[in-house]
């Protein structure tokens, strides 16, 4: 934990004497060395990484394990305008407060708190003609908390399970019609603090483009009723990480997990648009801050 050395004011001639701060940062900011957990290099049966999404009566849950490196996470609070989706594949978006203050009723979320989503994506996000939201996640920490912060380095959707995502929530001919003539489709998360600001697990995300296609890798993601696949990341010297100090309510970050403009939105070379992502553990919280995180994140489909 950094210290902050404060000088006291003196009447005498003599040299003030330097006093240290005792009491943390609130809210910790400022670039950070932090432990992030990667993908392991193998799984433990040799098999392509899964994850069962729901207890299972007999097997193995998943079978791979996290590896921890400890990286350089950069704050961007006040370089804002630095950041947008073309390039790093995130962006923060600032005064953007809510009329949604409890976050407990998800009819009324999808009620009203998701026109409010979509409205910042269209004046955020050049190019846009629709945005189709599939679903939304609150996050709480807590002995009780059924969906905690996610504390792995991961992107949300696979290539395929992306285009799958277009067919799972679109019209079929619609879908077929928007894959077939190549409409630009963005696979978009809108992550919002409730109860900022945020103290405990920020989040961090890297630069996608300090992030090789070696370094990914498709997860199984295994439900009752479907497949579907997200990537899990492995480490590489020269990733570039990110996150917000003290991120307010009224601020979200978009973080792009697909797109299918490889030229503007990801590259010539393969890269997707994608930012990998992750909460972590900040050296600066203050213990009792501890468990205090909160957070909605609003998946969306966004077209052309």
């Amino acid at each position: 934990m950094s210290t902050v050395t404060q000088t006291q004011t003196s009447t005498s001639t003599s040299t003030p004497t330097p006093t240290v701060a005792t009491e943390p940062t609130y809210p910790p900011y400022g670039d950070v060395p932090a432990a992030l957990n990667y993908q392991g290099p193998i799984t433990t049966d040799g098999a392509p990484p899964f994850l069962f999404v729901e207890p299972r009566a007999t097997g193995p849950q998943k079978n791979y394990i996290d590896i921890p490196h400890t990286v350089t996470i950069h704050d961007l609070r006040g370089l804002e305008a630095d950041f947008n989706l073309d390039k790093q594949a995130f962006q923060p978006v600032l005064d953007v407060p809510s009329t949604e203050k409890e976050f407990t009723d998800d009819a009324k979320i999808e009620r009203e708190y998701y026109p409010e989503i979509k409205d910042i994506l269209k004046k955020h996000v050049p190019g846009l003609e629709e945005v189709v939201i599939f679903d939304h996640t609150i996050r709480r920490k807590g002995p009780a908390a059924t969906r905690p912060p996610v504390m792995r380095v991961h992107i949300d959707q696979s290539v395929p399970a992306s285009y799958q995502r277009i067919r799972q929530h679109l019209p079929a001919e619609r879908a077929e019609e928007i894959i077939s003539a190549g409409t630009r489709v963005r696979i978009i998360n809108v992550w919002r603090p409730i109860g900022g600001p945020v103290v405990d697990t920020p989040l961090a995300f890297a630069d996608s483009r300090s992030v090789e296609e070696e370094d990914v890798v498709p997860v199984r993601h295994i439900l009752p009723n479907r497949e579907g696949s997200t990537l899990g990341v492995k480490f590489r010297e020269g990733q570039k990480w990110w996150y917000w100090s003290g991120m307010r309510d009224e601020e979200v970050v978009l973080l792009k997990c697909f797109d299918t403009d490889t030229v503007v939105g990801g590259g010539v070379e393969g890269r997707r648009g994608r930012t990998p992502h992750t909460a972590f553990v900040h050296p600066g919280t203050p213990v009792e801050k501890k468990g205090t995180r909160e957070s909605i994140e609003v998946r969306c489909l966004v077209i052309g």
